[in-house]
């Protein structure tokens, strides 16, 4: 068998074990992504940005696909997760953290996150943020709906962050107020820019300090239309080191093992040219994909 028919049988299996979410093409499989990023990303939400009337509409929006999906509210019978944050000489801002949960056979816990908030309006002009965060965001909503059909054997925690554009905030509170005790979650797999690259690449970061996923996440790489590639995440490396970059950072910084898949900057980014009509359809429904098969494979290996 020649490489290229090698790729095409992958690419079609992993195609047909996650077919309940992705249909044969990708223009099939990211219509319902796409269809959640264009709403976060619309100018109505002016930006989303932490404690303004947008950032509530998405809230809203998120809260109402949650219910839709099934997940089971996780926060006293609420998916809501409240918290307060001072922000230099600003006043108290109210953020809210959205936390669902898909019940496993096991208490031992994969969290999966995205930030559903941005950074506003700016001089007049709103950034809309649509590869910052709506995509992530969006792919979390994707990767929910899998897992409602495909029942897993950890429990699934999904959260979408509120804040992260304000320092982490809502990670830092999340990790600092878990649902669940900390011992029982193996993983966490956050989402941040995961829509367009322009050498079909995706970075996951995460392995120089936890080498443990790593075999897996070649194994998933190697199944994928993808270009899987590593680094970002060692401390040499200064800026360019993604370790704490991003609502990661938090569950590392509290010894939780994480995986974090993203893009390297575009020229969009936190520019108000981060546009849906920036965003490449084919390469994040082929992103999402490649995530919700690491996690599946997370799934059956580290299941106790």
């Amino acid at each position: 068998m020649d490489k290229s028919m090698n790729t095409t049988l992958k690419t079609f299996l992993v195609f047909a074990m996650i077919g309940n979410l992705f249909c044969t093409t990708a223009q099939d499989q990211s219509t319902s992504i796409m269809q959640d990023i264009t709403f976060l990303a619309s100018d109505e939400l002016g930006g989303r940005e932490a404690g303004q009337p947008g950032n509530e509409q998405a809230r809203a929006y998120l809260t109402d696909r949650f219910e839709s999906i099934g997940l089971e509210p996780v926060m006293d019978d609420s998916y809501e997760q409240p918290f307060t944050f001072r922000r230099r000489a600003q006043k108290e801002i109210d953020g809210v953290n959205l936390v669902g949960r898909i019940k496993g056979k096991k208490e031992a816990t994969i969290v999966i996150t995205a930030h559903y908030d941005h950074i506003g309006v700016i001089n007049d002009e709103v950034y809309n943020g649509a590869d910052d965060n709506a995509s992530g965001t969006a792919g979390l909503l994707a990767m929910a709906t899998y897992f409602q059909t495909n029942k897993p054997e950890h429990t699934l925690i999904f959260v979408a962050f509120d804040a992260e554009e304000k320092g982490l905030r809502g990670a830092r509170y999340f990790v600092k107020n878990l649902p669940v005790k900390q011992s029982d979650i193996v993983l966490n797999v956050n989402m941040d820019m995961i829509s367009r690259n322009d050498n079909n690449e995706i970075y996951a970061c995460g392995t120089y300090h936890y080498p443990q996923f790593k075999d897996l996440l070649v194994e998933t790489g190697e199944a994928s239309t993808i270009d899987l590639r590593f680094g970002h995440d060692e401390p040499h490396m200064g800026n360019d080191d993604w370790t704490n970059s991003s609502d990661h950072g938090p569950f590392h910084q509290k010894q939780i093992p994480f995986v974090y898949f993203g893009v390297e900057d575009h020229p969009d980014y936190h520019q108000a040219s981060d546009e849906v009509e920036k965003i490449d359809p084919e390469f994040i429904g082929n992103t999402v994909a490649l995530i919700t098969d690491f996690v599946r494979r997370v799934d059956e290996k580290y299941g106790r």
